[in-house]
């Protein structure tokens, strides 16, 4: 059974079923992918998983490789009640923050759910921003299924827009470091500046120390 505990895997389905119990019936999950990163948008998703869904492997993104995450992405669209995906790009991130970027980006993943849920788990420990009933869940992706499953879709969507970026600025290498702050990548803002999907903010440190 997919709730079911083992030594070596935290009960990702406990919350939900405690939630379930108190009557809640449409509980979604809510993480980003990209707060890090010196380049490109920052990326959201919402997850509403039935009680009991089976995602084999299941986990916080970041404990998945990269294969892993992408045989769940296409299992997570297929067997989630509804799931969303969003972003908040370079331009919302520089005028709000990356902050409050990433907490609209969750706000437009979950406005797309059909139906909408009764609660939104949001990895983290702020709501800030969420325009329905909502609950932050500090490591989230690690403990919730359905914060893990979101944070699948964010990770992978993420890394494929990426490698879109990649294909317009290859001079980069965004393909590999998916814009994080590699030794590789500040070579080549050393080499050739900032493009315009860098983050001009995130750069402050670098310009100063140049």
């Amino acid at each position: 059974m997919s709730g079911q505990r083992t030594c070596d895997a935290p009960d990702l389905w406990r919350m939900e079923r405690q939630l379930h119990m108190q009557g809640t019936a449409l509980i979604c999950g809510a993480d980003e992918a990209g707060r890090g990163p010196l380049a490109g948008p920052v990326c959201a998703a919402a997850v509403i998983l039935p009680e009991g869904c089976d995602l084999p492997g299941l986990n916080d993104s970041k404990k998945l490789t990269e294969k892993k995450r992408e045989a769940l992405f296409p299992l997570i669209q297929e067997r989630a009640i509804a799931c969303g995906i969003a972003f908040a790009s370079v331009e919302e991130i520089e005028r709000m923050n990356i902050l409050a970027a990433a907490l609209l980006a969750m706000d437009r993943a979950i406005a797309m759910l059909d139906p909408a849920p009764e609660l939104a788990l949001i990895d983290g420990n702020t709501v800030r921003g969420i325009s329905v009933p909502a609950r932050s869940v500090v490591h989230g992706d690690a403990n919730c299924a359905c914060i893990a499953a979101a944070s699948v879709l964010a990770k992978v969507s993420r890394d494929r827009l990426m490698a879109e970026l990649a294909e317009q600025y290859p001079q980069y290498g965004f393909e590999k470091h998916k814009g994080y702050g590699t030794k590789d990548h500040y070579a080549a803002l050393e080499k050739y500046g900032p493009s315009p999907v860098h983050r001009e903010s995130f750069l402050r440190k670098f310009y100063a120390q140049r």
